[in-house]
């Protein structure tokens, strides 16, 4: 039986196929999440301790994730507060939640995330990308777009982020510098680095870090927002903290980013049918998120394959123009090919993950499971509905033949998928 996570639930499966799975499940850190965070901060990589960098410091600026990511902020803010205070108990400190292009976190999911403690005690500000009086201007990217943040991040004494490292579908790993590009950017920032021509880059994909050019750029910008310190944190399939990498923004990204790859890499014969999901709550919340989980799935798939993408999206789209590039567009090529036309200056809002769906949809056909709400807009995205695992396995094998292969990747957002050439797989066998 295979159990595929579904919002705050699983589907079972009865099948017989290879699973691609993160072995961050089997690693046993020996001690809870809190004091994995308190060990780590005690021993910072590349930095002096947070509590060192706060003396002096009148004001302190802490990026926080929002409510699309499982960051377990209630593992890291407690510590990293309490290390801040030690050094300076006197210091101004303000949570800035890093929404980079998503809506603003709500109140009640930042208590959620948070904690009615820290929610109800610490200064938190929501950063809006679109809010221009909100944002200024510290420099110009190696790409060319211009710089421009969140003026708490940008003028304070002192620039810290929580965050955690999974791997990311175009940035190559989620953490590090990404707390500020694109968390805490303006909207300008953020469409000039997210450009067609760095989404289309062979490097700009899961698990590449180095020559990423989408990672060049996020790189650059925390060091010219001079982000001084990072608590980053790796989890298993539960949403529990299994590492935490703190210290120098670059030097502890790049270890947690290695320990990640160790337990994430995974080798894959190509197949006729995969099953991938967006790993449950909250990051299977709307289908634009879920597109993440279908690029694990397209390293996998052989030349017209199908994709079978299951994710709840309570949240819907999640985008009115990522659904509207997908809905109005003739067919995947031509939308894909408008959107490689569209010059870095004018990148459209979300045009990244229309055009990493539109590359997909020209190569596979994708059945989306979710629910019944969504029909139709499933069927607007180009895409086909199914009400159920089972159904969506059906029409898979009724499109590729009975005797088709099937393989399953129970957390797309889990993974770095390599995938095997056919011949060298049928050598290997």
């Amino acid at each position: 039986m295979i159990r595929l996570p579904y919002g705050k639930q699983c589907l079972s499966l009865e099948l017989d196929a290879p699973l691609l799975t993160s072995r961050l499940d089997d690693f046993d850190p020996g001690m809870d999440g809190r004091a994995i965070v308190e060990e780590a901060l005690r021993n910072p990589i590349g930095s002096p301790r947070l509590r060192d960098l706060a003396l002096g410091k009148r004001r302190c600026t802490v990026i926080v994730s929002d409510h699309t990511r499982p960051v377990p902020s209630r593992d890291i803010l407690p510590p990293l507060l309490d290390e801040l205070r030690a050094g300076n108990p006197a210091i101004e400190i303000t949570l800035l939640v890093a929404t980079g292009f998503h809506r603003g976190t709500t109140a009640d999911e930042l208590r959620a995330k948070l904690g009615d403690a820290i929610f109800e005690r610490e200064r938190i500000v929501v950063h809006d990308c679109r809010d221009a009086s909100a944002n200024v201007s510290i420099g110009v990217l190696p790409s060319g777009a211009p710089l421009v943040v969140d003026r708490l991040a940008a003028e304070t004494d002192l620039l810290v982020a929580e965050g955690f490292i999974e791997p990311h579908f175009f940035a190559g790993y989620s953490g590090g510098p990404k707390s500020v590009l694109p968390g805490v950017c303006d909207r300008v920032t953020v469409l000039g680095n997210h450009c067609s021509a760095f989404i289309d880059s062979p490097n700009a994909r899961t698990g590449i870090r180095e020559g990423n050019p989408l990672q060049i750029d996020m790189i650059d910008a925390a060091r010219q927002a001079k982000l001084a310190f990072i608590v980053n944190v790796a989890i298993d399939a539960e949403k529990k903290t299994i590492a935490a990498f703190a210290g120098d923004c670059e030097q502890a990204h790049r270890a947690g980013c290695a320990f990640v790859a160790q337990h994430c890499a995974v080798d894959a014969r190509p197949a006729d049918i995969v099953i991938a999901t967006n790993g449950g709550a909250p990051l299977d919340q709307n289908i634009y998120q879920s597109v993440k989980g279908m690029t694990a799935a397209e390293a996998t798939a052989k030349p017209g394959a199908v994709i079978v993408m299951v994710a709840e999206c309570a949240d819907g789209t999640g985008s009115e123009d990522f659904y509207r590039a997908l809905a109005d567009c003739d067919s995947p090529r031509t939308l894909y090919d408008a959107i490689m036309a569209t010059p870095q200056p004018d990148t459209a809002p979300d045009q990244w993950e229309a055009q990493v769906l539109a590359r997909i949809l020209m190569r596979h056909v994708v059945i989306f499971v979710t629910r019944s709400g969504l029909r139709d807009t499933i069927a607007d995205m180009k895409m086909r509905f199914a009400a159920d695992i089972g159904g969506a396995l059906d029409v898979a094998r009724a499109i590729q033949g009975e005797n088709a292969s099937v393989t399953v990747i129970p957390n797309g957002i889990s993974v770095v998928v390599r995938p095997q050439r056919e011949d060298r797989a049928k050598e290997d066998h």
